[in-house]
C-alpha cells in the first residue's frame, strides 16, 4: 500500500514538473535568438541597412523580397523575421503560463506578461525605427527595450533553473545587482553614441564629443562593480561552483568587451565584425550579471531560511530544556 502512494506521489510530481520544464526549455531557446536578433541589429546598423526595407512590416512590400535581396537587403529582412519568431514564442510563453499556472509559480504568468508587453513594445519600436529615418532616440530605446526583454527572459529561466543554495554569499547579490544595473546604463550610452554616430562625428568634425566621451568615462563604474564581484567571489569560501562559475565568465567578458572597445575606436568602427562583438559581448555580459544575481539571490534566500530555522530550533531547545530542569527541581 506504501508503495502504490509513493508511485502516486512521483507521478504527481513529475505532472508538476512537466510545465516548469517545458517553460523552461522554450525561455532559454527565446534567449539565444534575442541575442542573436540583437546581433543582427547591430549588423544592420554598422552595415547602413537600417532603411535596406523602405516600408513596415512587409520588405518591398512581400515576405520574402526575392528580387531586391542583397547583403544589406537579407540583414534587414532577417533581422524582423527573427522578431516576428520570438514574437510568437513569446506569445505561446504567455499562453502557457497562464494555463497551466495552477502547476507554476505564482509570479511566472505575471513575468511572462511582462515579456510580452516588452516584446509588443520593441515591434512598435521597430516600426517606428523605419518609418521615422532612423531617429536616433527610436533606435537607442529599441535597443534598451531589446536588453530589457533579454533580462527578463533570463530571470525567469534562471529562477526556474534546478539550484540549491549553500548560504554563503553574504552581500554578493546586492554586488551582482549593482553590476547589472551599471552595465545596461552603460549599454544604453553605447546605443547613444551608435545611432548618433558620435565617434565618427568626434573625430570628423568635434561634434558629439560629449556624449562619445560619457561612454569612455561610463566604463568605470561597470568596471569597478564587476571586478568587485569577481573579487568577493574569489574570497568567498565554500561558494556555490555555479556562482564561481559565472563570476569568472563575468570576469573574462569583461576584459574581452574593454579590449573590443579599445580596438574600435583605435580603428574608427572601421571593422564591421568589431563593433557587431563589441555589442554582442556587452549583452552576454549583461546576461551573465543577471543570472549571477538572481542565483546569488535564491541563495542569500536559502541563507535566511537556514537562520530562521537555526533560530526556531534554539527557542525549542531553550524550553525544552528550561522545562525538564523545572521537572528536576520540582522532583
Amino acid at each position: 500500500m506504501s508503495e502504490f502512494v509513493l508511485q502516486q506521489q512521483n507521478e504527481a510530481a513529475l505532472q508538476q514538473q512537466k510545465p516548469k520544464e517545458m517553460i523552461r526549455r522554450l525561455v532559454w531557446k527565446m534567449c539565444i535568438a534575442t541575442l542573436i536578433l540583437m546581433a543582427i541589429g547591430s549588423a544592420t546598423r554598422v552595415m547602413n541597412a537600417g532603411l535596406a526595407c523602405p516600408d513596415w512590416p512587409l520588405c518591398y512590400g512581400e515576405l520574402v523580397p526575392a528580387k531586391q535581396m542583397n547583403l544589406q537587403v537579407f540583414l534587414e529582412w532577417f533581422h524582423r523575421l527573427d522578431a516576428a519568431l520570438i514574437g510568437v514564442s513569446a506569445i505561446a510563453l504567455f499562453g502557457l503560463s497562464w494555463w497551466r499556472r495552477r502547476f507554476l509559480p505564482s509570479w511566472l504568468p505575471w513575468a511572462s506578461t511582462f515579456a510580452l508587453f516588452l516584446i509588443v513594445f520593441q515591434g512598435i519600436l521597430g516600426g517606428l525605427t523605419v518609418t521615422e529615418l532612423l531617429r536616433f532616440d527610436i533606435v537607442t530605446a529599441h535597443l534598451g527595450t531589446a536588453l530589457l526583454f533579454f533580462t527578463t527572459l533570463l530571470i525567469i529561466g534562471t529562477a526556474l533553473m534546478p539550484y540549491q543554495g549553500n548560504g554563503t554569499v553574504g552581500k554578493l547579490p546586492w554586488v551582482g545587482l549593482t553590476a547589472a544595473v551599471l552595465v545596461y546604463l552603460q549599454s544604453l550610452l553605447g546605443a547613444l553614441v551608435g545611432s548618433r554616430w558620435a565617434l565618427h562625428q568626434c573625430l570628423g568634425g568635434s561634434q558629439l564629443c560629449t556624449v562619445m566621451y560619457s561612454h569612455i568615462a561610463g566604463l568605470v563604474p561597470p568596471t569597478v562593480a564587476t571586478l568587485a564581484m569577481v573579487f568577493i567571489c574569489w574570497r568567498t569560501p565554500a561558494l556555490h561552483p555555479a556562482l564561481r562559475r559565472l563570476a569568472n565568465m563575468a570576469g573574462a567578458l569583461l576584459s574581452l568587451q574593454i579590449l573590443l572597445g579599445f580596438a574600435t575606436f583605435k580603428l574608427h568602427l572601421q571593422v564591421e565584425p568589431l563593433t557587431v562583438s563589441h555589442q554582442a559581448i556587452g549583452a552576454t555580459l549583461l546576461g551573465t550579471l543577471v543570472a549571477f544575481t538572481v542565483l546569488s539571490l535564491r541563495d542569500w534566500a536559502t541563507s535566511r531560511d537556514i537562520t530562521v530555522l537555526s533560530n526556531d530550533c534554539g527557542v525549542w531547545s531553550e524550553g525544552t530544556g528550561g522545562v525538564a530542569e523545572g521537572r528536576i527541581s520540582n522532583s
